[in-house]
């Protein structure tokens, strides 16, 4: 393969929102969920960057975020899926935008079984067919 041929990748990484959250609660959803990724799966990651000048910058995913949404009942049966097949994910609960911190957000999520959880976001990460079954009947995010 030479660096002129595009990259493909067998894996996934995805975030399903919920569709009538508000635009600015669909950016921070879609920044929090994807942030727990890196630490959890390094592979995610690639290099640093650097301008021309050789200013350094943070490294970042390696492959795209692809965002999806769908109505709350899509997302309870996609984090059903998630669990069913043991993917790396993270969730997004209604809750979470009451709270100012770590501390409160963490509390809360774990205040509430699994079957109750109120989700507005997932985001979830492997296989690109183990996802897209996590995926189903939700759409590309508009």
């Amino acid at each position: 393969m030479t660096d002129a041929e595009p990259v493909r990748f067998d894996t996934k990484i995805a975030v399903l929102l919920r569709d009538d959250l508000a635009t600015w609660q669909r950016l921070n959803v879609t920044a929090f969920l994807v942030s727990g990724l890196g630490p959890q799966v390094p592979e995610v990651i690639g290099a640093p960057y650097e301008d021309a000048d050789g200013v350094p910058y943070l490294p970042m995913f390696r492959q795209p975020v692809l965002v999806f949404e769908g109505a709350k009942e899509t997302l309870k049966a996609a984090h059903t899926r998630t669990l069913s097949r043991a993917l790396p994910r993270s969730v997004f609960t209604a809750d979470l935008f009451t709270t100012g911190n770590d501390r409160d957000n963490r509390a809360a999520v774990r205040a509430v079984p699994t079957a109750d959880l109120d989700l507005v976001g997932l985001a979830v990460y492997g296989p690109k067919n183990a996802v897209d079954k996590v995926l189903k009947g939700a759409r590309m995010h508009p």
